[in-house]
């Protein structure tokens, strides 16, 4: 029998004449898209017996069950733990995927059983566990080549005569990638799929080309059948979109049935289909919806494409590609706008491109170490990949997975933040604990299966006991948690020994950088997974401990620090600031890891940061000029871009020039320019987003009383919509001098608010530490200037 190669790109099951079977879908080392089948992998379950039950009673006993006789294939016993301790195990192998649950709940009522578990772990993901397949990796299978007489659209097809094995390869195959956007248009409100038609649909691929489908008059039937058409021709292994598993697909299909055109853009000619975490699931493809990715960056405080697309370096700062909803009408109605439509749209689909382009490694890195594929480990919350990690490594040493359950919530307390020291400090290093609590849990083997309930006598091995809280853990043997987290730990060490011998820049550089970011995210969530009531190996005490062993380490690392003559400015987490001194920040570490167990180091060094008198609000200058606002209006999503154009360039004085005085300048500058109306319209525009049904709202405030006046012009608002309102002039509460920003007229604007309430107050934010009120930043004029010339402009603020 021959070997073949197989990069795993998608695995799903279906049933054949009442067989359940495994496919994998992916291509192999010559490029040639495949179709893998295994007909004999069958799912199952276990059960979990009283202590003093019989294994072959119970198993005989599940054998001959009336009810489910044709459904269980086989009953064994097996040797499993379960948090830990050895318990008595039967293993159901079901014949049916779609009849495990039932049988489960069905048997875990006969007498001698405590619980079934794992029924809830799906058969494809099942498999994959069992048989340690992943996702985004290379496999080694022996199987023989078949006829292809599915509807599959692939090169070849193949039965499994032996379980696949993972291999390493670095190198990723040649992967087609798509990128798509589509227009909707509506002339009032968002566009919903029931009535608004798209009319436009833009690809690009990373081939070089660019495809845009434009409808005509009243029918969108025409764009969705060439879009259809274009991807079944270019066959791309990835699609990528933009908000297009909440939006995208959904509106798509939703417009193919009214148009009478089936969506068949997967490659078993069926079409997409909602999937375990609310995503799109495209078999035999991988759907990214790199909306989900935004979420691992917080430095992005403002998920938009655009804003990705400049953090990531493929956007330049000047160019726009997004055009509003609301604006969308009025483009496509008008001849001379609606060519810039078209030309944002093919711009966006390319950026869309670019961006996934720039986090494919990350993303495929990712699928493969959670073990989830590409389009799951996306939509997944971080708690799910954690867990899906975590149901790998318990398959191997034997632990059975617990059931996934609400746990009710009691507050904990968390994290330490000290209150900083406010104003400007010089030469401030960040010491960083290195993935300070994942290491706390493998010092003190903090862990579900070694924690020690109250009443419990103390091991002959000893305990560590957790400060404050006194939650007790064993000292030996490891615990699942400690197994599970030194591993990534020594495999992310390993990464960068062998990034540090790879050529920079190199494919395989990149896919080693790649894989020790992601081993980097997963292992930094393991600690809020911990405390996370949806997990399935949550215990409370594991998280308290962990985090009062957090307050305590940092508590005494400051002590440390000052004992060493460093001066603390502030601390947040699992990293404090200091102002930087080699000799005594190199003794520093030194006594911290001899007395804590634990590794700190520099992380960054500013060369100047500004600190308000409120914890995590700061602004610090890189060596390399930029920028990084932490907690500033200019760094949040719920103030107009006045307030945080004018923030973010007052701290760029500020850090950069020294000068309180230039930015009192320029604020002033700021002021009459807006005083003058030479303010961009859109520039004065509040967005917020609608977070439930708009009569919910038991509060008024501006953005609910602007949707319910967008709903009385005909706008259909729901959950998820964003509104864009500015305030008019006028008395009465901020709520009562709101107006949708469509439908009102820069004349009507209340320049007065946004001059005392948006850019004053952002401004004073900043300046008050250097003793400024708002007067001082209000605009005066020069003596003899009768035509009330401002003082200093923005050219005049640079060459000052």
């Amino acid at each position: 029998m021959v070997w073949h190669h197989l990069f795993l790109l998608d695995i799903n099951h279906e049933k054949v004449n009442g067989e359940p079977e495994i496919r994998l879908w992916g291509l192999d080392d010559t490029g040639r898209r495949i179709l893998v089948f295994d007909k004999v992998f069958r799912p199952y379950f276990y059960l979990v017996l009283e202590d003093d039950a019989d294994p072959e009673d119970i198993g005989r006993r599940v054998r001959e069950d009336r009810d489910f006789i044709a459904s269980v294939e086989s009953v064994e016993a097996v040797n499993r733990r379960y948090f830990g301790k050895s318990v008595k195990t039967l293993r159901v192998v079901c014949r049916d995927p779609d009849e495990t649950a039932k049988l489960a709940s069905h048997m875990s009522k006969m007498k001698g059983v405590k619980m079934s578990l794992e029924e809830d772990i799906r058969y494809a993901q099942r498999y994959s566990i069992d048989k340690d397949v992943y996702p985004c990796g290379w496999h080694l299978f022996e199987g023989k080549e078949v006829k292809n007489e599915t509807s599959a659209s692939v090169d070849k097809v193949y039965f499994l005569t032996a379980p696949p094995k993972p291999i390493e390869k670095a190198e990723t195959p040649s992967l087609k990638i798509m990128s798509f956007s589509i227009v909707c248009y509506s002339k009032k409100g968002s566009p919903k799929p029931d009535r608004n038609l798209v009319v436009i649909v833009s690809m690009a691929n990373n081939r070089g080309e660019t495809k845009q489908f434009v409808s005509k008059g009243t029918d969108d039937g025409g764009v969705l059948k060439s879009f259809v058409k274009y991807v079944e021709e270019l066959d791309p292994d990835i699609i990528a979109g933009y908000g297009s598993n909440s939006h995208d697909w959904p509106y798509l299909l939703e417009r193919g049935k009214r148009a009478g055109v089936k969506l068949s853009v997967d490659r078993s000619r069926t079409e997409p289909h909602p999937s375990l975490y609310g995503h799109i699931s495209i078999t035999g493809r991988a759907n990214i919806d790199l909306y989900n990715y935004a979420e691992d960056f917080e430095e992005v405080k403002v998920k938009t494409l655009e804003n990705m697309a400049k953090y990531l370096g493929v956007l330049k700062d000047e160019e726009e590609i997004e055009v509003e909803d609301a604006e969308v009408a009025d483009y496509w109605d008008d001849p001379l706008k609606r060519q810039t439509l078209l030309q944002r749209s093919v711009k966006k689909a390319e950026t869309i491109l670019r961006v996934s382009e720039s986090l494919l490694d990350y993303a495929m890195q990712l699928s493969n170490i959670v073990g989830l594929p590409l389009d799951y480990v996306g939509a997944a919350a971080v708690g799910f990949r954690v867990e899906w990690y975590l149901i790998r490594q318990a398959y191997k040493i034997g632990e059975m997975v617990p059931s996934r359950k609400e746990n009710p919530y009691f507050p904990y307390v968390g994290a330490i933040v000290l209150a900083p020291k406010p104003g400007i400090h010089e030469n401030v290093s960040v010491l960083d604990f290195k993935s300070m609590y994942p290491n706390i849990m493998i010092v003190y083997n903090a862990s579900p299966d070694t924690y020690i309930e109250p009443g419990e006598p103390d091991p002959p091995g000893g305990v560590f006991v957790a400060p404050e809280v006194k939650h007790r853990f064993r000292k030996e043997p490891p615990g699942f948690y400690k197994q599970v987290l030194s591993d990534l730990i020594r495999i992310r060490s390993h990464l960068k020994i062998d990034l540090e011998k790879t050529k920079l820049g190199s494919a395989e550089y990149k896919v080693l950088d790649a894989r020790q970011r992601a081993i980097k995210v997963i292992t930094n969530a393991s600690y809020g997974y911990t405390g996370w009531v949806g997990a399935r190996w949550y215990i409370r005490p594991v998280a308290e401990a962990t985090a009062a062993w957090g307050r305590y380490t940092i508590k005494r690392a400051i002590e440390l620090a000052k004992e060493t003559g460093l001066d603390v400015i502030y601390g947040d987490t699992d990293s404090f600031f200091v102002k930087y001194d080699p000799k005594k920040t190199g003794t520093f570490l030194r006594k911290v890891e001899h007395e804590l167990s634990l590794e700190i180091r520099p992380d960054v060094t500013y060369e100047r940061v500004f600190f308000t008198e409120a914890k995590k609000r700061y602004a610090g200058l890189l060596p390399d000029g930029r920028l990084e606002i932490v907690g500033m209006e200019v760094a949040r999503g719920d103030w107009a871009e006045v307030a945080k154009h004018m923030q973010e360039r007052v701290l760029e004085i500020i850090l950069k020039e020294q000068s309180p005085e230039k930015a009192v300048d320029f604020v002033r500058w700021y002021i009459m320019d807006l005083r003058n109306g030479k303010v961009t319209y859109s520039d004065l525009i509040v967005w917020k987003t609608l977070t439930k049904p708009v009569e919910e709202y038991k509060v008024n405030t501006p953005h609910v009383e602007a949707a319910k006046m967008l709903r009385k012009e005909g706008w259909n608002l729901t959950i998820g919509d964003k509104v864009g309102f500015v305030i008019i002039k006028g008395k009465g509460r901020l709520y009562e001098r709101v107006l949708p920003y469509s439908l009102a007229k820069y004349d009507q604007l209340d320049l007065e608010y946004y001059e005392e309430q948006q850019i004053l107050a952002a401004a004073i934010r900043v300046l008050s530490l250097f003793g400024k009120k708002e007067d001082d930043l209000k605009p005066r004029y020069s003596p003899g200037l009768s035509n009330g010339i401002r003082l200093g402009s923005e050219k005049q603020l640079r060459l000052m």
